[in-house]
């Protein structure tokens, strides 16, 4: 399933706040959460969701009345081992773990 990566301004949003809203993100309809990165002093939030398109996904925030400023689909992820993994087989990168 698609992933997209969804980006969400909220001044002044508390913690109580995001935690209100836990409950109907969870059992979403159209799109499945997966993950969030959030800097409450900022106001800025950052998520991760699956949807089979990302018109269901603009479905879900407008049922939810989630606004959002950009949603962007994930071509690939990469985690820190993969990485790793990635340059030791290019030879980029010693055992150490350093980068050559």
């Amino acid at each position: 399933m698609p992933q997209y990566m969804t980006v969400h301004r909220a001044p002044g949003l508390l913690k109580e706040q995001w935690a209100e809203n836990a409950p109907s993100v969870h059992a979403a309809q159209h799109a499945r959460f997966v993950q969030a990165y959030v800097n409450l002093g900022a106001g800025f939030i950052f998520t991760i969701y699956e949807a089979d398109t990302q018109d269901k996904l603009i479905e879900q925030f407008e049922e939810l009345g989630l606004p959002y400023d950009e949603i962007h689909e994930i071509q690939f992820s990469q985690s820190a081992a993969e990485l790793e993994q990635m340059l030791r087989k290019m030879g980029k990168l010693s055992g150490a773990g350093k980068a050559d």
